[in-house]
């Protein structure tokens, strides 16, 4: 029984790994902290020169492996937040459709007051919570990113191409285009 030892007779310099981690850190941090707590003992000082070798060797490990996690974690919530965009996206996209039924309603004075009108005028305030706009139109230079001429008249009134009419309603959401507005461009004589 002389080899046995008794637990209140612990050295204190030997170091004492909590199996569980600590909330400190992350395990690839506490697994750097023991790496560098590691006391080599002078006996093995043969040895020490390859063991530091091989320390070195697995903090860089450690290190590029922290860092690829990282780099991991960031890609992924990127792409989170690009997937919940492109959801949002595809919604508005589905709704464009409606959008363009209210508008030739109000066009027609169908959905001038009452319930329709109070529920178009909600429908049109929760898209733009999610950045649906319209596009402006009419009066400005043409611009073929945001615009799609489907006519062009000659006028004198005119220095540059400029919108004269809207035939459909352009949105975009941020300053992604989800569909260019369809006008008449008034172009110089």
């Amino acid at each position: 029984m002389a080899d046995s030892v008794n637990p209140e007779e612990v050295p204190e310099n030997d170091p004492v790994v909590n199996p569980a981690g600590s909330a400190d850190g992350d395990a690839l941090s506490q697994a750097e902290d023991i790496l560098n707590g590691v006391e080599v003992p002078a006996e093995d000082a043969v040895a020490q020169g390859a063991a530091a070798d091989d320390a070195a060797e697995l903090k860089n490990d450690l290190l590029r492996l922290q860092a690829e996690y990282v780099n991991y974690r960031k890609r992924v919530e990127r792409d989170r937040a690009v997937a919940g965009q492109m959801a949002v996206i595809g919604v508005l996209n589905s709704l464009l459709p409606v959008l363009d039924g209210i508008d030739a309603g109000r066009a027609h004075g169908d959905i001038v007051d009452g319930p329709f009108a109070a529920i178009a005028s909600k429908l049109e305030a929760a898209l733009a919570t999610y950045g649906l706009e319209k596009i402006d139109a009419t009066g400005v230079p043409f611009d073929p990113t945001v615009h799609e001429a489907l006519i062009q008249q000659p006028s004198a009134e005119v220095e540059i191409d400029t919108v004269s009419q809207v035939l459909r309603n352009g949105y975009k959401s941020g300053e992604r285009i989800l569909r260019a507005a369809q006008v008449i461009v008034a172009v110089p004589e």
